[in-house]
């Protein structure tokens, strides 16, 4: 039975009467000062280590995350980035002065980032707890309220999101409405100041379309197919743990997991018995029964996994149990370019694997495809490292390791092309959810007459100073 069942929509009049109570609560000014976007932040941060057991319980329930997974990828990358933005709001929230043109002399130039006002939040149902949260850090830290629309197919996570938002924060501040499909296109018919979602690239196109029609400001970040290269003079058994790591965490349902695999010829074999090691290390030999690792979101997805399975040759795994919707980490050889499982975001623990001998390949094959969130580079030579990333365009990534540029406040996140639009973590997050107002003080101690259509010489100066 699918999961959507047990949430109800939110009514179109709920939507508009939260909406109308942001705006006039934004209006009203309460949320600019600094000092009250701090303490928000500091109950955000309590709220969530107040609610760790609930989050781990219910993470458990909808995906079977288990108690390690489900505080490093969902809480404790939140509680980071709180900390990190507490430490740095202050600098962040300053007007910047700017340099000012000849034709201005006398005046002064200053950005300052203000709140763009009410945002919709729209997360996903892999990190329903993470990707929910971490954009609302960056939309208070700016002075804005939010309104979070949590995954349907994920209900027990957003029960909980409305239980620990709902009950803790001002409605007119914080807000979660859950629904499904219905909830969020009345969600996005609503006058909001900024739209994030997080998702699939056809959704997200919808969300984009609907944005459009009010000029919505959006940040979409997406997905796509991430590819993962291993050259010859990449450390296999090291590679092969670090990649099965990005792989099979949350049993391959992550934006940026690894979609599949380019491995120079001669390193094939030493590959595959590496990785089926590191399986047996992570999981044991029945990783099927292992409460280590996670399950498919739901039987639809499930069946969508196991259908690849005969898009090739198996190299390892392949067993899948429907009664737990759990698929074994399973590399595979494709049969060609064209089957399904190389044409489709995969979004689970099924991983292609493709020999090559000449790196053109590569480059030619990724650069040919929509550009990727992510993209992993295992080699010890700098070269081939500066030819990937020289000429591969992508969202970011990793060389020698996968997934772990997520984890950094320090670095921006975000796709591009079909992959995503914007990005956040850090002071991206600030940056993303303010609007940089551009000011000019200009002097009133003298004035440029030349500047005016009866100044004499007016042209002359001005093609002076603009040489």
């Amino acid at each position: 039975m699918s999961t959507e069942l047990f949430i109800e929509e939110a009514s179109l009049e709920a939507i508009e009467a939260s909406l109308q109570q942001h705006k006039q609560f934004f209006k009203s000014g309460v949320t600019r000062p600094l000092q009250y976007r701090k303490d928000l932040l500091e109950k955000f941060s309590t709220v969530i280590k107040n609610h760790e057991t609930e989050i781990i319980s219910a993470l458990k329930k909808d995906l079977n995350k288990s108690d390690m997974e489900a505080y490093t990828t969902e809480i404790g990358i939140l509680l980071e980035e709180i900390r990190f933005v507490l430490k740095n709001i202050d600098e962040w929230a300053e007007p910047k002065k700017m340099k000012t043109a000849k034709t201005h002399i006398g005046s002064k130039a200053y950005t300052v980032p203000e709140p763009y006002g009410v945002t919709l939040i729209i997360a996903p149902w892999n990190y329903p707890i993470q990707l929910a949260l971490a954009p609302v850090i960056g939309a208070i830290a700016a002075g804005n309220t939010a309104i979070i629309k949590p995954s349907e197919l994920t209900p027990t996570t957003s029960a909980l999101l409305a239980q620990m938002i709902n009950t803790h924060f001002d409605p007119r501040q914080l807000f979660v409405i859950e629904g499904g499909v219905e909830t969020t296109q009345n969600l996005l018919k609503q006058g909001f100041d900024y739209i994030f979602f997080t998702g699939s690239v056809p959704v997200g196109k919808v969300v984009m379309e609907a944005a459009a029609k009010q000029l919505i400001p959006v940040t979409l970040e997406l997905g796509g197919k991430s590819p993962c290269i291993v050259d010859e003079t990449a450390d296999i058994p090291l590679a092969a743990k670090r990649i099965a790591f990005g792989k099979v965490t949350n049993a391959g349902q992550t934006c940026i997991a690894p979609d599949y695999l380019f491995i120079h010829k001669s390193k094939k074999d030493e590959f595959i018995t590496e990785f089926k090691k590191t399986v047996i290390e992570f999981y044991g030999t029945e990783p099927l029964k292992s409460d280590k690792f996670g399950r498919i979101v739901n039987e639809r997805h499930f069946n969508r996994l196991t259908s690849y399975l005969d898009d090739g040759e198996i190299l390892l795994g392949g067993n899948v149990d429907p009664a737990s919707l759990k698929i074994e980490p399973t590399l595979m050889e494709p049969r060609d370019f064209s089957v399904p499982v190389m044409q489709d975001e995969i979004f689970g623990p099924v991983f292609p694997v493709i020999e090559y001998e000449d790196l053109d390949e590569v480059i030619e094959f990724v650069t040919e495809r929509p550009k990727p969130l992510a993209l992993y580079l295992f080699t010890s030579n700098p070269v081939t490292e500066e030819r990937i990333n020289g000429t591969i365009s992508y969202g970011g990534g990793c060389v020698n390791d996968t997934l772990m540029h997520i984890v950094t406040p320090y670095l921006p996140f975000g796709g591009v092309g079909e992959s995503g639009i914007g990005n956040y973590h850090g002071e991206s997050s600030f940056s993303t959810f303010s609007h940089y107002k551009s000011i000019l003080k200009q002097t009133t101690k003298f004035d440029m007459s030349f500047r005016y259509p009866s100044g004499r010489f007016g042209l002359q100066i001005i093609k002076k100073l603009l040489k």
